[in-house]
């Protein structure tokens, strides 16, 4: 397995990662029954080489994926090989990661512009319009 590199020199060693296999759902005949193609990987989150405040940033971010135990987990069972697989789930947690981890701009309030404001108030007017003419023959 090897190292994730999530962003800003942050690598989480491959010693922290635990790959747990099993065998795929779905259609596929013998390799599905055969074999351990569905690979799981495992990463306590407390262990990650976070500051703090990183760390609590991915608990609130991931919380649907981190279980009791503070364990985040990525599963793939996409690909018909188990290296595949692994590959993918690596990809993903490297993913989901570093996206727990970017900080959103906070927004900055804007207001309608005048132009904008006099566009809405003419296509209500025009609507409004179209109603009325639609009872005149009733």
């Amino acid at each position: 397995m090897r190292d994730l590199q999530i962003g800003n020199g942050i690598i989480v060693p491959a010693a922290l990662l635990r790959a747990e296999t099993s065998r795929s759902g779905g259609p596929g005949g013998q390799n599905v029954n055969k074999l351990e193609t569905r690979v799981t990987i495992a990463v306590d989150v407390d262990a990650l080489p976070l500051p703090d405040h990183g760390k609590q940033r991915i608990r609130e971010k991931l919380a649907g994926r981190i279980n009791r135990e503070g364990t985040l987990r990525v599963t793939s069972q996409a690909e018909r090989s188990q290296l595949g697989n692994r590959d993918r789930a690596l990809a993903r947690m490297e993913e989901l990661l570093r996206d727990a981890l970017v900080e959103a701009k906070p927004r900055r309030r804007t207001r309608a512009t005048k132009a904008s404001k006099e566009r809405r108030i003419e296509e209500k007017k025009r609507r409004g319009k179209i109603k009325r003419l639609r009872g005149a023959f009733e």
